[in-house]
């Protein structure tokens, strides 16, 4: 700046500093706008600034985390009881073990995994496939609340559900059902001969720079495909799984899981209505779908408001947190999915 000045004196030296201050100044604003949202559009909204149950919640825009904050005396690195988002992620997981060639398929009969139910006196059970499971509709056993405590306490939990009479036909109807949804950890780990963790560690979590996961067994040593007891994340490590699907499956130039893959799980060839989350979305392959304010929507969900919401056309992933309390656990999902997430999509529209 001292040879600037020597070279321009008085009056053409203020006019040049004045035009760089502007350049600055000009350039910080453009950079605040392109690298993250206009915070108080949402940040200061009271659904989210008066709310107690949030713990954390992650909003990344083109590969950009262009959000992160953490609530109610929690951090950015805590680990997250995440619920049923734990069988999204055993989606993905599902997805590599099939571009690997562990599993031949989401159509494979699960006789070929358990082949106990070929001496089933209902032959029916022998037509179930992987995805009638991912898609609720295997037709297993339908469980109740009540029952899920004692279904917990099982010494085998898988061979229970599958010993149970049918209580629709496969494949032909939803019926929301964690213990049945177990049954795809254990599928994971009778074909690739490592525990789901263990998979994931290697072919998911590591590649993606996630090094800290916790995720419980059950009761057969397999770990929970269900969220009954759930994997525990950060939001802002799920928030990575979110922008590696929108990503076709690349991250950091590395192919994690296939295109094909992606786009089975994004745009799924069969989908059946939900009764819950946004109204009138469509489930399968453990992902929800739906059409808002004329964006594709895919969202994982777990009990509670745990959520991992992609939005491709907006090139956006929000990933989010909330405290596990039945007594709250609907209404913290409807104050996010009617007040929160609203505004966080108008936010990302507005500043594109």
């Amino acid at each position: 700046m001292r040879l600037v000045k020597q070279a321009l004196s008085g009056a053409r030296f203020q006019l040049f500093l004045s035009m760089s201050m502007r350049i600055i100044i000009l350039s910080v604003f453009v950079f605040a706008t392109l690298a993250g949202i206009c915070q108080p559009s949402f940040d200061t909204a009271s659904s989210i600034r008066d709310n107690k149950a949030i713990l954390s919640l992650v909003v990344s825009v083109k590969d950009s985390t262009v959000y992160t904050r953490s609530f109610n005396g929690q951090k950015n690195d805590d680990l997250f009881n995440n619920q049923s988002l734990t069988k999204s992620i055993e989606a993905v997981l599902i997805g590599i073990a099939i571009d690997k060639g562990f599993i031949k398929s989401p159509d494979t009969k699960l006789a070929e995994f358990f082949p106990e139910l070929k001496n089933d006196p209902d032959k029916r059970k022998l037509d179930i496939t992987l995805a009638d499971v991912m898609n609720q509709a295997s037709g297993l056993w339908h469980e109740n609340l009540a029952r899920l405590d004692l279904y917990l306490k099982l010494k085998d939990p898988s061979g229970y559900v599958l010993k149970q009479p049918l209580q629709s036909q496969p494949g032909s109807e939803l019926h929301y059902n964690n213990a049945a949804s177990h049954l795809m950890s254990v599928i994971l780990t009778k074909a690739t001969k490592q525990t789901s963790v263990d998979f994931a560690r290697k072919y998911l979590f590591e590649p993606l720079d996630i090094h800290n996961v916790e995720w419980p067994t059950m009761n057969d040593g397999y770990c929970d495909g269900s969220g009954l007891l759930s994997i525990r994340m950060s939001a802002v490590d799920v928030n990575k799984i979110g922008q590696l699907l929108l990503n076709g499956g690349r991250y950091k130039g590395r192919q994690i899981v296939s295109q094909t893959w992606v786009h089975t799980l994004l745009e799924p060839s069969k989908t059946y209505p939900a009764p819950w989350g946004l109204v009138n979305n469509s489930y399968a392959l453990c992902f929800y779908h739906k059409t808002y304010r004329n964006q594709s929507v895919t969202y994982g969900m777990g009990w509670g408001g745990q959520y991992l919401v992609l939005i491709p056309g907006l090139n956006a992933v929000i990933s989010i947190n909330q405290q596990v309390n039945d007594a709250t656990a609907i209404k913290q999902s409807e104050t996010f999915m009617g007040c929160i997430f609203p505004l966080i999509v108008e936010s990302i529209s507005r500043s594109r």
